[in-house]
């Protein structure tokens, strides 16, 4: 028996039901940089699919909600295609509807405190005055 020869329609759909594994998907659409860590967040809890915890393997298809909690964030996005394979960014953003709220301005972000190299580390006084104006302390 002669196979078909395979078109694009193969590569963009998975399980040929119009679904794909939930990590991959959001590998594929650059929600994540590696499929590990989009596995390890499914995993952890971090990737809800219409409002349930899934596991990697979860079917995702068109008009799934996924929230993700990544570096910080959390990302709401609507399936709109299933993607197999990881593509270039244009094709990606086309594959789904980005309904996440806006990241934190820069300055409500807490800075970072820099030390002077080999000061050590700070003394019990120098941590309470850094509490006290982060506003942890009174």
């Amino acid at each position: 028996m002669a196979s078909s020869p395979t078109n694009d329609s193969d590569r963009v759909s998975a399980g040929g039901a119009g679904s794909a594994r939930v990590d991959s998907w959001i590998w594929a659409v650059r929600l994540t940089k590696t499929r590990s860590q989009a596995a390890t967040a499914c995993r952890a809890g971090h990737v809800r699919v219409n409002g349930e915890r899934v596991k990697p393997a979860q079917p995702v298809k068109p008009g799934d909600q996924v929230r993700l909690f990544h570096a910080g964030r959390e990302r709401v996005v609507e399936v709109k295609r299933v993607l197999a394979k990881r593509v270039g960014a244009p094709v990606a953003a086309e594959a789904y509807t980005d309904h996440s709220p806006p990241p934190p301005p820069r300055e409500h972000t807490a800075l970072a405190g820099v030390r002077d190299r080999g000061a050590g580390r700070p003394t019990k006084r120098e941590r309470r005055d850094l509490d006290q104006l982060r506003g942890l302390r009174p």
